[in-house]
């Protein structure tokens, strides 16, 4: 195969993420699956991390899928974030910059992690057909075309809608001229993504929000969306199912995913339904507006936290609801929402950005409620607390919609088609043919 190919022979793939862990929310989940499901494909799938690493799963098949640890100087590990490295840790000028920026109150990772990740590239001339950018948008990846690499890059969202939601949200004039500092990255990726010819992102707000707050070209943008892995997120009659209960996902506790709107909510359902009570998947907030509301309604006793639970536990959690509820004001795609269809637990959902997508019409696959609204949250939480067939009717509309139309398998097709179109652009053809570029 000779460069500028399109046929169907496996990719070498490098695939990018500067924080993967799954954990950490839905960049480490789109790591994840992804890279699994296009070593499935047959393509050779090398995923570069920063800390906390990438959780990557075992695959038996044609294609083969490794971590390269590309370590950072992880200055917001736990249990010492902030932490001040001591000097046998420096090993460049990068290192310098890392802690120079975190220490003036901004976020250094995705500058970091691109200088860092174009220097491994740089080395390693024709080891890869393409480069895939989950979402870091650093300096570092600008010209990889002219040590070799086609570039295509996926950006969820524009993380300056996190920004605009968070400084609407802070309380006073020291917090917002803080999270200026901290958000200052977002100049520089809204940079980068000016200059980016192949842009892929996971719905069609997510296309809208980055042509608007990023000023990218929309011929620039497709549209791959993501999903549920629909062998794990899958109903269960052997799981009981609790009277109740309704489940919640909140990796962050950050305006933008609107639990303290659920929270005020429970605490209107259960003054007529008082059996009704929230597990909310993630780590319990010591302060803060969430915090401050579970305490200032006396919701102690029905707020329950789970966070660090393995796969099996969370899928039999949401299975084990009688509702899944998905409160953001705002989200890219929403794999909370597609995973809890996937399992045929009914679903509460706002229509704050691409969560409509996700989760269809109001009353066919869901019940859909205004972002930031308690009162109508509460309403059709209580709504389906108290009518057993209309739960069985969304839950399988949900689970059927998940499997036509989002599912990681899908995902993986559609992006080796993105990377098989950057690659017949000719970006980087000729520092590859002097580096000796072959398929092998």
């Amino acid at each position: 195969m000779t460069a500028g190919s399109t046929d169907d022979r496996p990719l070498r793939i490098a695939l990018l993420s500067y924080k993967g862990n799954p954990f950490c929310g839905g960049q480490g989940v789109y790591v994840r699956h992804l890279s699994r499901e296009l070593a499935r494909l047959g393509h050779q799938v090398d995923v570069l991390g920063g800390q906390p690493y990438p959780v990557l799963d075992r695959v038996d098949g044609p294609g083969s899928l490794i971590l390269t640890e590309l370590a950072s100087l992880d200055l917001y590990r736990e249990p010492d974030p902030f932490r001040t490295p001591a000097l046998r840790e420096f090993r460049g000028p990068v290192d310098v910059l890392e802690v120079a920026t975190m220490k003036t109150g901004g976020f250094p990772e995705p500058l970091t992690f691109s200088l860092r990740a174009r220097q491994f590239l740089a080395r390693r001339k024709g080891r890869y057909d393409v480069v895939h950018d989950n979402q870091t948008l650093g300096y570092g990846l600008l010209g990889l075309d002219r040590i070799g690499f086609p570039l295509v890059t996926t950006i969820h969202h524009p993380i300056t809608v996190d920004r605009e939601l968070e400084l609407a949200a802070a309380g006073t004039r020291l917090r917002r001229l803080s999270l200026r500092r901290w958000y200052a990255f977002t100049r520089m990726q809204a940079r980068v993504a000016r200059q980016l010819d192949s842009i892929v992102t996971v719905s069609e707000s997510s296309a809208r929000e980055i042509v608007e707050h990023l000023d990218v070209r929309p011929d620039r943008i497709a549209v791959v969306p993501i999903g549920a892995d629909v062998e794990l997120w899958s109903p269960d009659p052997a799981v009981a199912e609790v009277p109740g209960r309704i489940v919640t996902t909140a990796s962050a506790n950050v305006p933008l995913k609107g639990l303290v709107f659920l929270v005020e909510a429970l605490a209107k359902l259960r003054t007529e339904q008082p059996e009704a009570h929230l597990v909310v998947v993630g780590r319990r907030p010591e302060d803060g507006p969430v915090a401050e509301a579970i305490a200032g309604f006396g919701l102690q006793s029905c707020v329950e936290f789970r966070g660090g639970i393995d796969d099996a536990a969370f899928v039999d959690l949401v299975r084990s609801a009688q509702v899944a509820c998905v409160p953001s004001l705002y989200e890219g795609f929403s794999l909370p929402a597609a995973e809890a269809m996937a399992t045929g637990t009914p679903l509460v959902a706002t229509t704050g950005g691409a969560i409509p997508e996700v989760s269809g019409r109001d009353n066919e696959t869901c019940l859909a409620v205004p972002p930031g609204d308690a009162g109508a949250l509460a309403q059709a939480l209580g709504r389906l607390l108290a009518d057993p067939e209309l739960r069985a009717r969304l839950g399988a509309a949900g689970r059927a919609r998940v499997l036509e139309r989002f599912t990681w398998k899908r995902a993986a097709e559609l992006t080796a088609d993105r990377y098989r179109a950057a690659i017949a652009t000719g970006a980087g053809q000729h520092a590859r043919a002097g580096a000796g570029w072959r398929y092998v």
